[in-house]
């Protein structure tokens, strides 16, 4: 077995790429950071390596390691949908710019960036420009796509993302490709809990009851999810999962909603990591509540996705 390889993992959150790249067996992470106090928690549960927290753009990239390959889940918000598409005018974006700086100076093999799809029609495709054409200045060519979790993985998630792989070497760019869609997908109730605590049940004192009680009409033994919208209830028709979003921990109505044999209730935070694809025995902090729970996995980049991804990616160093 040849050394491992070396991974940074920026803007770690729950750990979705770290766990995707170590669980190849070929790759050890080597730093993580994150500025949210919650990640640190998840993600020293999990791994080895403990979270560094703080502010990116305040860190020395001096004391930052050396590293094979670099991944980062740079904040989306910016260039969001549902944000208000500031782009580079939002403070939050000046991470790129650091990320330019970590490429410029350490000079990994293979960076992987990804973000909402959003990001590559923003501002008319300007800021994409701005992105790539940085990146190639630093001598990387680039390969991107806009993955659904519910194509290529069989989650019943639809989440599509923008996934930009940068590589130093033509031979890797060469020989890379992006996972291909597959047509087989478990059911949502398979991704779902038992003895559910009677707090996920929507009851007759909620305010949208009425609302549910004449919306939310097919159970879940149909693959049947719903969403309240602010004023009403939609149902999603494509029988998967409606993209989980960071919104979910400002609680109320933003969790995807199902009719069970007991009633009508949210899902847990339990079941969204369960969409996101970690696995049973990832490590849930019990400090955290369920409102830090929603956000961490609205946040969450899909762990098989990245699987898939890391398993293209390990074959360039043979």
């Amino acid at each position: 077995m040849s050394k491992k390889i070396k991974l940074v993992d920026l803007f770690a959150g729950t750990g979705a790429f770290s766990l995707a790249f170590e669980n190849t067996g070929r790759v050890k992470t080597i730093y993580a950071n994150d500025i949210d106090k919650h990640s640190k928690s998840i993600y020293d549960e999990n791994f080895n390596t403990k979270l560094h927290l703080g502010d990116i753009t305040e860190i020395d990239v001096k004391d930052i390691p050396k590293m094979n390959i670099l991944t980062a889940g740079f904040p989306c918000q910016p260039f969001s949908i549902a944000g208000n598409q500031n782009g580079f005018n939002d403070e939050r974006s000046n991470v790129f710019w650091k990320i330019m700086e970590i490429m410029k100076i350490h000079k990994p093999r293979i960076v992987i960036l990804e973000n909402v799809k959003n990001l590559k029609s923003h501002d008319k495709g300007n800021t994409f420009k701005v992105i790539v054409d940085n990146i190639e200045k630093l001598n990387y060519k680039i390969k991107y796509n806009i993955l659904n979790t519910c194509k290529i993985t069989n989650i019943p998630q639809n989440r599509e993302r923008i996934y930009i792989v940068c590589f130093r070497h033509k031979k890797d760019y060469n020989k890379f490709e992006f996972p291909d869609e597959i047509t087989d997908r478990i059911k949502i109730k398979d991704l779902l809990e038992n003895n559910i605590k009677e707090e996920y049940y929507y009851k007759e004192n909620c305010k949208i009851w009425d609302k549910l009680k004449n919306d939310v009409k097919d159970t879940i033994d149909t693959d049947a999810i719903y969403q309240y919208r602010r004023y009403y209830v939609r149902k999603n028709k494509s029988n998967v999962c409606p993209t989980l979003t960071a919104n979910m921990g400002t609680g109320g109505h933003n969790v995807p909603i199902i009719k069970d044999s007991k009633g009508i209730r949210k899902l847990t935070p339990i079941e969204c990591f369960n969409f996101q694809g970690f696995p049973s025995n990832y490590k849930i902090p019990d400090k955290l509540s369920n409102a830090q729970l929603y956000k961490l996995a609205g946040n969450a980049i899909s762990v098989p996705v990245v699987e898939k991804i890391a398993d293209n990616i390990v074959k360039l160093f043979e």
